[in-house]
């Protein structure tokens, strides 16, 4: 399991500060939540955990481990004990299904294809999808395509999975199918996850703890309860749904 630490993050794009001081822990074996409107910098927090984007000021540290400093070949073999599940599945079309889910396993193993075929079989009866292998992305359902997004995410047994926003574009049951996934395969597998979404359900079910960003600043973390409990205008304002408060509708960068 992985522990991953931001310590006064910034990030800017040009003249577009989208980063501003992120303090934020997330602890190992921990689901954490984070929420936020849109444009206030939440995938892109996502990303300065496994150096895709490296911060102008400030750390990411994981397991103690400052990861903009970390050499070529120390930060690959940190972005391996990750999963990434994206926001629209961003599964390869023209390849099978088990072609999508194998495919780090064939680029960055020596494992045979029986190998590989019998782990992607797991994976798959794990997320709900056996014998689905031999389709293609065109022929599943949003559900499906999200859950085999899943199933790559976890076929190089990671530490840490993150999601950016996984029930997007989903009905509210098969949500709360990728909602009982999560939880799942965080019990299951015993590994780390972040959640990035805006879907209040969703975040209360699977959260052991939430964090709110906003204006590119964590501005509460809590438990479910406590988020449900706060008085922070902000935070109310945002759980609530309500267009009345300190957030200016269309004020997101």
């Amino acid at each position: 399991m992985i522990s991953i630490s931001c310590r006064n993050v910034w990030k800017s794009f040009g003249r577009k500060a989208v980063l501003r001081g992120v303090n934020l822990d997330v602890k190992a074996g921990e689901t954490l939540v984070v929420m936020g409107q849109s444009g206030t910098g939440k995938s892109v927090l996502l990303k300065h955990f496994v150096g895709l984007l490296v911060a102008d000021q400030g750390q990411v540290l994981v397991d103690g481990a400052d990861v903009a400093r970390l050499s070529r070949r120390k930060l690959f073999e940190l972005r391996m004990r990750f999963g990434m599940v994206f926001q629209g599945a961003a599964l390869f079309d023209s390849l099978s299904v088990e072609d999508n889910v194998g495919l780090a396993l064939s680029e960055h193993t020596e494992m045979s294809d029986e190998e590989i075929l019998g782990i992607v079989d797991g994976k798959l009866s794990m997320v709900g999808l056996a014998g689905v292998g031999d389709k293609f992305p065109a022929q599943l359902s949003g559900g499906m395509k999200k859950r085999v997004g899943f199933a790559r995410a976890i076929a190089m047994n990671p530490e840490c999975v993150l999601y950016d926003e996984p029930t997007t574009g989903l009905d509210p049951i098969m949500a709360d199918v990728i909602n009982n996934l999560i939880i799942k395969l965080a019990r299951e597998l015993k590994i780390t996850s972040v959640v990035v979404t805006h879907d209040l359900a969703s975040a209360y079910k699977v959260a052991d703890r939430i964090a709110m960003l906003h204006e590119g600043s964590v501005i509460f973390t809590g438990t479910p309860d406590e988020i449900r409990q706060t008085t922070v205008p902000i935070v109310r304002q945002f759980i609530e749904g309500s267009a009345e408060g300190p957030i200016m509708v269309g004020s997101t960068e």
